[in-house]
Protein backbone atom coordinates (compact mmCIF):
# COMPACT_ATOMS: atom_id res chain seq x y z
CA UNK A 1 0.00 0.00 0.00
CA UNK A 2 1.13 3.23 -1.00
CA UNK A 3 1.35 6.74 1.67
CA UNK A 4 -1.47 8.40 0.95
CA UNK A 5 -3.79 10.69 2.89
CA UNK A 6 -5.52 8.84 5.66
CA UNK A 7 -3.37 6.25 5.82
CA UNK A 8 -1.44 5.11 9.19
CA UNK A 9 2.64 4.89 8.87
CA UNK A 10 4.65 3.30 11.05
CA UNK A 11 7.98 4.37 11.44
CA UNK A 12 11.54 3.71 12.68
CA UNK A 13 13.40 7.04 13.02
CA UNK A 14 16.85 8.61 14.72
CA UNK A 15 17.15 12.35 15.21
CA UNK A 16 20.50 14.07 14.91
CA UNK A 17 21.80 17.34 15.09
CA UNK A 18 24.42 18.69 12.17
CA UNK A 19 27.07 17.58 13.89
CA UNK A 20 25.76 13.81 13.68
CA UNK A 21 25.45 13.21 17.68
CA UNK A 22 22.01 11.75 17.93
CA UNK A 23 19.17 13.38 20.08
CA UNK A 24 16.32 11.04 19.90
CA UNK A 25 16.62 7.03 18.58
CA UNK A 26 13.37 5.08 19.78
CA UNK A 27 13.79 1.43 20.26
CA UNK A 28 9.60 0.62 19.24
CA UNK A 29 8.33 2.66 16.16
CA UNK A 30 5.97 5.32 15.69
CA UNK A 31 2.70 5.51 13.78
CA UNK A 32 0.93 8.28 12.70
CA UNK A 33 -2.12 9.08 10.88
CA UNK A 34 -0.80 10.59 7.45
CA UNK A 35 -2.03 13.31 4.83
CA UNK A 36 -1.79 17.29 6.66
CA UNK A 37 -3.60 15.83 10.34
CA UNK A 38 -0.63 17.65 11.60
CA UNK A 39 1.21 14.26 13.57
CA UNK A 40 4.37 14.90 12.11
CA UNK A 41 6.89 17.47 10.57
CA UNK A 42 5.13 18.84 7.25
CA UNK A 43 9.02 17.94 5.43
CA UNK A 44 8.48 14.51 6.45
CA UNK A 45 5.22 13.56 5.33
CA UNK A 46 6.13 14.89 1.77
CA UNK A 47 9.20 13.01 1.91
CA UNK A 48 7.04 9.97 2.64
CA UNK A 49 4.43 10.61 0.42
CA UNK A 50 3.71 7.95 -2.14
CA UNK A 51 6.08 5.82 -0.35
CA UNK A 52 5.65 1.99 0.13
CA UNK A 53 6.77 -0.41 3.59
CA UNK A 54 10.47 -0.64 3.47
CA UNK A 55 11.32 2.68 2.22
CA UNK A 56 14.24 4.40 4.03
CA UNK A 57 15.44 8.06 3.59
CA UNK A 58 17.49 10.78 5.27
CA UNK A 59 16.32 14.20 5.67
CA UNK A 60 18.40 17.48 6.44
CA UNK A 61 16.09 19.97 7.54
CA UNK A 62 16.78 23.25 8.51
CA UNK A 63 15.67 24.61 11.94
CA UNK A 64 12.46 26.66 10.58
CA UNK A 65 11.17 23.12 8.42
CA UNK A 66 11.99 21.14 11.63
CA UNK A 67 10.67 22.40 15.05
CA UNK A 68 11.31 26.37 14.54
CA UNK A 69 13.36 29.05 15.10
CA UNK A 70 14.14 29.85 18.56
CA UNK A 71 11.62 32.80 19.92
CA UNK A 72 12.71 33.83 22.78
CA UNK A 73 9.33 35.19 23.52
CA UNK A 74 8.60 31.82 24.85
CA UNK A 75 10.64 32.31 27.94
CA UNK A 76 9.79 33.09 31.33
CA UNK A 77 11.33 33.59 34.43
CA UNK A 78 9.48 33.01 37.42
CA UNK A 79 10.32 33.59 41.57
CA UNK A 80 10.99 30.64 43.20
CA UNK A 81 8.89 31.16 45.34
CA UNK A 82 6.02 30.59 43.02
CA UNK A 83 7.47 27.27 41.47
CA UNK A 84 5.45 24.35 42.85
CA UNK A 85 7.76 21.74 45.05
CA UNK A 86 9.24 18.88 43.70
CA UNK A 87 9.51 19.84 39.64
CA UNK A 88 13.09 20.21 38.71
CA UNK A 89 15.26 21.39 35.81
CA UNK A 90 14.10 19.00 32.72
CA UNK A 91 10.63 19.11 34.41
CA UNK A 92 7.91 20.59 32.90
CA UNK A 93 5.20 22.89 33.95
CA UNK A 94 1.43 23.90 32.79
CA UNK A 95 0.97 27.69 32.57
CA UNK A 96 -0.32 30.59 30.59
CA UNK A 97 1.57 32.87 28.10
CA UNK A 98 0.80 36.74 28.37
CA UNK A 99 -2.37 36.43 26.44
CA UNK A 100 -3.39 34.14 28.94
CA UNK A 101 -3.04 30.71 26.58
CA UNK A 102 -2.20 27.53 28.01
CA UNK A 103 1.41 27.06 27.03
CA UNK A 104 3.70 23.76 28.79
CA UNK A 105 7.09 25.07 29.46
CA UNK A 106 10.23 23.06 30.14
CA UNK A 107 12.58 24.15 33.64
CA UNK A 108 16.09 25.43 31.89
CA UNK A 109 17.38 26.69 34.59
CA UNK A 110 16.62 27.26 38.66
CA UNK A 111 19.31 30.38 39.54
CA UNK A 112 18.86 31.85 43.51
CA UNK A 113 16.22 32.98 43.17
CA UNK A 114 14.21 32.55 40.15
CA UNK A 115 13.76 29.72 37.76
CA UNK A 116 14.00 30.05 34.05
CA UNK A 117 11.25 28.02 31.90
CA UNK A 118 11.16 27.92 28.07
CA UNK A 119 8.06 26.83 25.68
CA UNK A 120 10.43 26.56 22.77
CA UNK A 121 10.32 22.96 21.59
CA UNK A 122 13.58 21.22 22.64
CA UNK A 123 15.17 20.88 18.99
CA UNK A 124 13.85 24.39 18.03
CA UNK A 125 16.91 26.98 16.58
CA UNK A 126 18.42 23.45 15.55
CA UNK A 127 19.35 21.81 11.81
CA UNK A 128 18.51 18.58 12.21
CA UNK A 129 18.86 15.01 10.68
CA UNK A 130 16.33 12.71 10.57
CA UNK A 131 16.67 8.64 8.99
CA UNK A 132 13.32 7.17 8.38
CA UNK A 133 12.25 3.53 7.57
CA UNK A 134 8.87 2.76 6.84
CA UNK A 135 8.20 -0.34 8.68
CA UNK A 136 4.30 -0.69 7.76
CA UNK A 137 1.69 1.35 5.76
CA UNK A 138 -2.23 0.99 6.35
CA UNK A 139 -5.60 2.18 6.04
CA UNK A 140 -6.95 4.40 8.52
CA UNK A 141 -10.26 3.43 10.77
CA UNK A 142 -13.14 5.80 10.14
CA UNK A 143 -12.42 6.31 13.79
CA UNK A 144 -8.50 7.65 13.53
CA UNK A 145 -9.64 9.74 10.53
CA UNK A 146 -12.38 10.99 12.85
CA UNK A 147 -9.95 12.04 15.76
CA UNK A 148 -6.83 13.01 13.36
CA UNK A 149 -4.44 10.24 15.12
CA UNK A 150 -3.74 6.94 14.78
CA UNK A 151 -4.72 4.79 17.46
CA UNK A 152 -3.38 0.55 18.08
CA UNK A 153 -0.22 -0.52 18.99
CA UNK A 154 2.35 2.30 18.14
CA UNK A 155 -0.02 5.34 17.92
CA UNK A 156 -2.37 6.86 20.46
CA UNK A 157 -4.37 4.87 23.44
CA UNK A 158 -7.56 6.57 24.32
Amino acid sequence: MKIDKDTVVTIQFKVSDARGAVLEAPKEPTSYLHGGHGNTLAKIEEALQGQEKGFTTTLNLAAADAFGVRDEALCRTIPKSEFPPGVKVGGYLQGTDDAGNEQHYRVVKIKGPVVLLDANHPFAGMDLKFWIKVTDVRAASAEEVAHGHAHGAHGHHH
